[in-house]
């Protein structure tokens, strides 16, 4: 080795038992022993001592049985479970003060992390219960994203690799409105891509959500189920009201065509990739005060299985004084 390429960069001395080479130009960098260090340190913290938690839906929400056909037509879209509108409201905001208290304690632990997964025909009410479930969450320790039609960029790249940058790191609650499954539901009906392709793709979906749930990821994955006659009613009320004609798309109608094929592919996304580890919750969604209310109430219950814990202080900080 030269004695230029042999020494320490800006005279800064490696860490004992830590070696650093040098590039071409002359700066210093971790040698790979630094980094595997690092990495073995992120495993012994990270998610491989937590055990997977089962996914709790609330009462009224259905939960799609692993390995059996489903059938959306059996859902009663219009179900309120009974429960009293101005009840629900209230029970609502006492489910939101449990997702807050969480998750800052998921915030704080680090260790791992949940996704929420919405899918929902056009005016199914994805925004709507996005904004009411998680109002008042910290955004620090909260993303949303909602996926489009996807860029040149991510075209150029396979199918899940959008989706798979945007899932959450540990300690953050992600948000997918839409997501992953646009790719065998939109695709599919409008015909983007062979048949083989989209059909391709549910055990790819499968093996992609193993991979997160394996990592630490708890995923819960909510389809806003409504009616046809309410989806009727969402969008002249879209065109009534001034305020909501940029809600409005006209191309709305031209897909409110292809109801039946949706269905369908909806029904097959949620028969081919409901799983024990990332099973599918259809949620009664024609009454927006009761979707809130068990989408809130199962976040929260899912959250409280997960148990984050805050992490020990450091010893002694109790006994610490501020100086004047």
């Amino acid at each position: 080795m030269s004695k230029k390429h042999g020494k320490h960069h800006r005279g800064q001395k490696p860490a004992d038992g830590v070696t650093e080479t040098a590039d071409l130009h002359g700066s210093s960098r971790p040698s790979t022993a630094r980094w595997a260090g690092g990495v073995a340190e992120a495993v012994r913290e990270g998610p491989g001592g937590h055990p997977q938690v089962p996914v709790r839906a609330a009462p009224g929400i259905i939960t799609v049985a692993p390995g059996t056909r489903f059938h959306l037509s059996a859902v009663d879209t219009g179900a309120d479970g009974g429960l009293d509108k101005d009840w629900a409201k209230d029970a609502l905001a006492k489910e939101r003060e449990r997702i807050i208290a969480l998750q800052e304690r998921l915030y704080a632990e680090r260790a791992r992390s949940l996704l929420l997964v919405f899918q929902a025909i056009d005016t199914g009410g994805k925004d709507g219960t996005i904004r009411s479930v998680l109002k008042g969450v910290n955004p620090q320790g909260c993303t949303v994203t909602s996926f489009k039609v996807p860029s040149s960029d991510e075209l150029d790249h396979d199918f899940l690799w959008r989706y798979h940058a945007r899932a959450p790191g540990r300690g953050l609650i992600g948000v997918f409105n839409r997501s992953h499954y646009e790719d065998v539901l939109v695709v599919r009906v409008k015909g983007l891509v062979w048949d083989a392709v989209w059909q391709s793709r549910y055990g790819r979906i499968n093996d992609f959500e193993r991979l997160l749930t394996e990592s630490g990821t708890t995923i819960v994955k909510f389809f806003l189920h409504i009616s046809k006659a309410e989806q009727k009613k969402r969008l002249e009320a879209r065109i009534a009201d001034p305020e909501k004609h940029w809600k409005f798309d006209p191309a709305d109608l031209v897909e409110r065509k292809s109801w039946d094929a949706y269905q369908q592919a909806f029904a097959d996304a949620l028969t081919r990739c409901s799983t024990p580890y990332a099973p599918w919750l259809v949620v009664p969604a024609d009454h927006k005060w009761f979707r809130n209310y068990v989408i809130a109430r199962t976040v929260a219950d899912t959250l409280e299985a997960m148990d984050p814990r805050f992490p020990d202080a450091p010893k002694g900080i109790a006994e610490l004084t501020v100086p004047d």
